[in-house]
């Protein structure tokens, strides 16, 4: 069987118009989206830009990447929208059967960019999202006869024909002047989580820093059945080397900065190597070992994990695998001395999954 190609990509323009654009990453480019059942996708909304209300084959984690705005969030048999406020660090968990839409504000300095991972195991196409749109040029009522229209809205069948057929636009539409809801503080709780403001989960001084979500501080994330992570790690510094230990992919999308990655798989084989910059994405297969050296710019990365809890295992630092085996193993794991062995046990005793780099 041959190896699949883990080489980083860049998304593709799907669809978009004046209000913005949406991009997708494609099995056909980064085959490891079949291969995990995974989806990709990144939405950019110009100022006055609106996605319109659609929903997905997919449960999903949105980071919003840049830009502020407003997302409309209708939850399963809910009877009334929630309206959050967005902003950069953003990060929002979407179960299945969850109609949501997008706007940028029209006096907005910047696009409103929002990042999409998610599982497509049980959507229409493994590994690429599949929305469906509520109105527009694609919507699904554009599908259905005048006279099922009429029945379900109880309205003429003139009024439902004009009204089915008044959004010429497809997914994304300059919105008119005409103002939204205001958002809400209390539908922001339970749905979105800040993970540039959130308290640290880990945080190691010239090293790197992390914030996990997880079912503890965003329970929607049980549903969704995905856990994710944004790390940044200084200039030069190392992401350990390490695997996830419960079979789950790790899904990693550059936010911004670069640096160089490797992955080693079965038997010792570098199964990738390869420098990655600000909008790239790359998945990591299961139990494959990945490290991750910073440029001198830092690097910065958001990362779905295919467990809502997930656990990793370090191959290196205080934590490591190796500071818990015994020193005889080790030694005769290594085929080294006792001088040796007492070396590169001594090393790494205070740093934990980021390292500095070498003091010159």
């Amino acid at each position: 069987m041959a190896p699949v190609d883990l080489t980083p990509k860049q998304p593709r323009k799907a669809y978009g118009g004046d209000g913005g654009a949406y991009y997708e990453w494609s099995p056909a480019d980064l085959p490891m989206l079949s291969v995990a059942s995974i989806g990709a996708a990144k939405l950019s909304l110009a100022a006055g830009g609106l996605a319109l209300p659609s929903y997905s084959d997919s449960a999903k984690v949105a980071y919003v990447l840049q830009g502020t705005g407003t997302c409309g969030i209708v939850l399963p048999e809910a009877t009334k929208e929630k309206v959050v406020a967005v902003k950069e660090g953003d990060a929002l968990a979407l179960p299945f059967g969850v109609v949501t839409w997008w706007h940028n504000g029209p006096a907005a300095p910047t696009p409103l960019t929002v990042l999409f991972l998610g599982d497509t195991s049980k959507g229409h196409r493994p590994g690429q999202f599949t929305n469906f749109q509520l109105t527009g040029a694609t919507g699904i009522f554009t599908g259905f006869s005048t006279e099922f229209v009429s029945r379900a809205w109880d309205l003429p069948e003139a009024d439902a024909a004009a009204l089915v057929s008044s959004q010429p636009a497809s997914g994304i539409v300059r919105a008119s002047s005409s103002p939204l809801p205001a958002p809400s503080p209390r539908d922001r709780e339970g749905v979105a989580i800040n993970c540039l403001e959130a308290p640290l989960d880990v945080d190691i001084p010239g090293g790197g820093r992390v914030v996990v979500l997880n079912t503890a501080n965003l329970p929607l994330v049980k549903e969704v059945g995905l856990g994710a992570d944004l790390v940044r790690i200084d200039a030069h510094s190392m992401c350990s080397p390490g695997f996830s230990c419960d079979s789950a992919y790790q899904v990693t999308y550059i936010v911004r900065g670069s640096g160089r990655v490797q992955v080693v798989g079965p038997d010792g084989v570098r199964v990738l190597e390869t420098r990655v910059e600000g909008g790239f994405l790359f998945i990591v297969p299961r139990f494959h070992v990945v490290s991750k050296i910073a440029d001198a710019s830092g690097m910065e990365w958001f990362s779905i994990i295919t467990t809502p809890n997930p656990i990793f295992s370090h191959l290196a630092g205080k934590t490591s695998v190796w500071k818990a085996i015994s020193a005889e193993v080790l030694q005769a794991s290594f085929n080294t001395t006792p001088e040796m062995e007492k070396l590169f046990r001594s090393k790494r005793l205070d740093s934990e999954i980021f390292f500095a780099p070498p003091s010159n």
